[in-house]
């Protein structure tokens, strides 16, 4: 027992080490570019809000965190440059960049111009700056549909169409060299509520599955401490409950904690899960209150994956519901596919811990303590 209060006294002191000093990751993510479309008559209006810096060094979609990238020195030179001088830089890249975004009316292809280029002060060095990109250009008399495509070396996009005289048009997340569906510029129907539900269900699943290797390894380690169905129930219902408590906040702007935060703090929840899975074969009646807590903090995590995609806010309870399936799919997912590798078989052998548990908890663990010290001082 004074092992395991040792450890949980190391890990509130490295907890607090985090909220103190852990201030730059934020600056790190890659997020979508966000695309408002709107058509006017025989125009169209589109702003792009976008990380500039991360866009012309290169760094795409196949990267979470900018530092992972081979061009993270190209990118923090360009975040240090003043407005200025990003957005002669960024001038310089728009040929490239306007020749991989497709906007089409009736299938064909439309001339895209830049109206102006807009880059802020980086007046927080913590935060990613974020520069806006105004396109404009003319829209065929006979078009009816719209359809919007954005380069996979670009990374993903979020799309909204304003339509004149009609209810807005959520396109959703598209990711890899998507194209959009054919978008009705008049009349027609918003997208239906259920293709709402489902397009966020999606969304939730895949940010655990493939995408959410820290969900994934923390919820593996809430799996290996027994082998019966009761400490997981537990685990994983104070897991649940309060990722969902927090991930309702955080989208309604109720609790605003930075990722800068949020994401070692993370990286910390897997050390402690896994170690203990090491130290103790039982649920301690501590262990589901202290995941609870750790579960609120990635609810944190979670709401800004829905914030990043531009809900309106009429639609926040439909993508907080379908968001939430989704996350839970993917949890079940993992848990499954680790029953049917390792529980199934051996939980009944009398080697289960010590060839399965202890090695998976070890490496489990020492993967959180890479991110967490990565996160911070290499942030």
């Amino acid at each position: 027992m004074r092992p395991l209060r040792n450890l949980v006294s190391h890990l509130a002191a490295l907890g607090s080490l985090l909220l103190l000093t852990s201030w730059s990751s934020a600056a790190h993510e890659i997020r979508p570019a966000i695309v408002t479309a709107s058509v006017t008559g025989g125009t169209y209006d589109i702003k792009i809000a976008l990380n500039a810096e991360a866009l012309i060094a290169g760094i795409g979609a196949d990267h979470k965190d900018t530092n992972e990238a081979p061009e993270a020195t190209t990118y923090n030179a360009l975040r240090a440059l003043a407005p200025a001088d990003l957005k002669t830089r960024l001038g310089e890249f728009a040929p490239r960049w306007l020749d991989g975004i497709g906007v089409e009316f009736n299938g064909r292809r439309a001339p895209l111009s830049i109206v102006s280029i807009d880059v802020p002060a980086s007046a927080d060095p913590a935060l990613a700056r974020i520069s806006t990109v105004h396109l404009a250009g003319s829209v065929p008399a006979d078009a009816s549909t719209m359809r919007w495509s954005y380069a996979k070396s670009f990374g993903a996009s979020v799309v909204r169409l304003m339509r004149e005289g009609a209810e807005p048009i959520e396109v959703g997340w598209l990711k890899d060299g998507q194209k959009s569906d054919d978008i009705p510029l008049r009349g027609g129907t918003a997208q239906s509520r259920t293709k709402i539900l489902l397009g966020y269900i999606a969304v939730g699943f895949t940010h655990i599955v493939p995408e959410g290797l820290d969900h994934i390894l923390f919820v593996l380690g809430l799996y290996l401490l027994a082998a019966s169905w009761r400490p997981l129930l537990l685990q994983v219902t104070a897991f649940t409950v309060a990722h969902s408590i927090t991930l309702g906040l955080g989208l309604y702007g109720y609790v605003s904690v930075p990722p800068s935060i949020v994401e070692p703090m993370i990286a910390v929840s897997i050390v402690y899960v896994a170690v203990e899975n090491i130290l103790t074969s039982k649920l301690t009646i501590w262990r589901p209150f202290v995941v609870f807590g750790f579960g609120l903090l990635h609810g944190l995590g979670f709401a800004s994956v829905l914030q990043e995609v531009g809900l309106q806010r009429s639609d926040y309870a439909l993508g907080l519901i379908g968001f939430n399936i989704g996350v839970e799919f993917g949890q079940l997912t993992v848990i499954a596919t680790a029953f049917l590798f390792t529980g199934y078989w051996f939980r009944e052998k009398p080697w289960y811990r010590h060839r399965i548990v202890w090695p998976a908890s070890a490496a489990i663990a020492l993967t959180g303590a890479f991110w967490a010290v990565e996160r911070i001082w290499f942030a």
